[in-house]
């Protein structure tokens, strides 16, 4: 007999398992696993009474929240698609995006929908607007008020008869040019990256997970899946604070957090840290640019958090590898384990993956020759929202290509070198900016740092720098930082220029948007950057 992998099954097992445990902690606020599957009944029923259907778009747009959390399962209990919404864009793209996938219902969380008013005439789709309560407001003419919805709805569990073939989210990535595409995650896409998470970081009933990473973005990695699935707790993060992190972590026994590297960065450099006590192990999951070596080692050894590396994107669910350090491995000490540890690691169950050259053949595994990363796996998306030709052009022959460079060991550890608009070639030479960048990282003044191509009339393209200094290094030199590049690696590949600023620009996930650095030295060129 075929039993569907639908995501509700991880919410019923936990209800069924752990019904008073503590599902959820927001602020104050305490909601049981009973409370909470309560509470997405009502939401599913009222999402039904305002006309959401089987397959209708419903779309959010909230920080990390109790109501965020709610929407994931009551949206897909009812066989509906979650369209959630990166915070930080402005009205023009919010028009684009929910006009794109004809979402039915848009519920905004009152601290964003000042962001939404200005556009509401022009999201043709909308029935309906629902204000999603923060600490200080919760009503707004012109909106549904959110509470009052659910105290109004019925208890009973209702789920519609559905496929794990059906869609269950459709997920807007930022791309570098044009339009974002919506990428169409099913049911059993999700289940499986769900599964992965648990078997490849170790979740258990034990473990409370602090929310740093955005949920809307690729659904919180699955966490709010896999995590509820095992009867975890979870722990709402509104904004980032590096400050309060530090404070939930100790106070709230957080064992887990996934975030971005310029996040854990800001957390290693908070006073806070060298201060506060935390008595519980706890696991840090990055994705994202690999670090240097040395990062992993001031997280393991400053912090005292076990450092796992991970790698994916949105068209995957989004995990791909972990970077699980063999046994044989481990026994060649700590330099060793913390390199390991900076790669994008080894694939996951049920995901193939290949390192091809230009011609598709696979490179040799050696850990040098550098070609594109494919991945074949129940996890890669069924396709772009209504873009069946950019579909066709990421997925070939059954094969998402997924547009990094990377190696492959005589191991199977696969390291990330680029990606493929990010390898900069100066006279002839290959240049791997993150490699650059790690370089950049052992500098004890060194905060923040990216590498960008920017045109130079002899080379084509030159390295350049773009670098935020720790508080009280102001004295630091563009010499500086080149010479000390310099005794690191060859000549050829150091930046050629340095720029100090006070803040690098960055995705809502943390991620470093290199496109917005490297704008102003292409505009006026002949030749665009690839």
């Amino acid at each position: 007999m075929h039993v569907p992998m639908l995501i509700n099954d991880f919410l019923k097992r936990a209800v069924y398992l752990y019904p008073q445990k503590v599902a959820v902690i927001e602020g104050e606020k305490r909601i049981t696993y009973k409370e909470l599957q309560d509470r997405v009944n009502r939401l599913a029923n009222t999402l039904r009474s305002l006309g959401v259907t089987k397959g209708d778009r419903v779309a959010y747009l909230s920080p990390n929240t109790l109501a965020m959390f709610e929407g994931f399962y009551a949206v897909m209990q009812i066989g509906a698609i979650m369209v959630p919404l990166n915070t930080r864009l402005i009205p023009d793209d919010y028009d684009y995006i929910v006009n794109h996938c004809g979402a039915k219902v848009f519920c905004v969380d009152a601290d964003l929908n000042h962001q939404i008013n200005p556009i509401k005439d022009k999201l043709v789709n909308i029935d309906h607007f629902v204000l999603l309560p923060n600490e200080k407001r919760a009503t707004e003419e012109g909106w549904l008020t959110y509470e009052p919805l659910l105290e109004k709805a019925s208890p009973v569990y209702f789920a519609e008869e559905m496929e794990e073939t059906d869609p269950a989210t459709i997920l807007y990535t930022s791309g570098t040019t044009g339009r974002p595409k919506g990428v169409i995650q099913s049911h059993r896409g999700l289940y499986f990256n769900a599964l992965n998470t648990i078997i490849h970081l170790r979740a258990t009933d034990q473990d409370v997970l602090l929310h740093t990473l955005p949920m809307f973005h690729v659904n919180g990695w699955g966490t709010p899946f896999s995590f509820t699935g095992m009867g975890a707790t979870h722990v709402m993060l509104r904004k980032i604070d590096s400050s309060l992190i530090l404070d939930l972590v100790k106070n709230e026994g957080v064992t887990i957090a996934c975030m971005a590297p310029t996040v854990l960065n800001m957390i290693l450099n908070d006073p806070k840290a060298k201060v506060t006590k935390v008595e519980q192990s706890v696991r840090v999951t990055l994705a994202g640019s690999a670090p240097p070596p040395s990062f992993v080692k001031a997280v393991e050894k400053d912090l005292g958090w076990e450092f796992i590396q991970v790698y994916g994107m949105t068209e995957c669910a989004p995990f791909l590898t972990v970077a699980h350090v063999k046994p044989h491995i481990a026994e060649q000490g700590e330099d060793k384990i913390h390199q390991v540890k900076a790669k994008a690691g080894l694939n996951m169950l049920n995901v193939e993956l290949r390192v091809v050259d230009s011609e598709g053949e696979d490179v040799i595994p050696n850990g040098q020759d550098v070609g594109e990363v494919i991945a074949r796996s129940n996890v890669v998306m069924d396709g772009y929202w209504q873009q069946p030709e950019e579909t066709a052009k990421a997925i070939v022959n059954g094969w998402y290509h997924t547009g990094d460079m990377g190696t492959v060991d005589e191991e199977g550890y696969i390291e990330i070198v680029d990606r493929k608009k990010d390898i900069i070639i100066s006279g002839g030479e290959n240049i791997s900016s993150i490699e650059v960048e790690g370089a950049l990282y052992e500098h004890p003044a060194v905060l923040e740092a990216a590498i960008i191509a920017i045109p130079h009339e002899r080379w084509g393209e030159i390295p350049h720098a773009v670098v935020v200094l720790q508080n009280g290094s102001e004295e630091v030199t563009e010499k500086d930082i080149i010479n000390f590049c310099r005794e690191r690696m060859a000549h050829f590949k150091c930046p050629k220029s340095v720029q100090f600023i006070n803040e690098l620009p960055k995705t809502a996930s943390g991620k470093i948007q290199k496109v917005v650095l490297r704008k102003p030295f292409w505009d006026n060129s002949e030749r665009k950057i690839n």
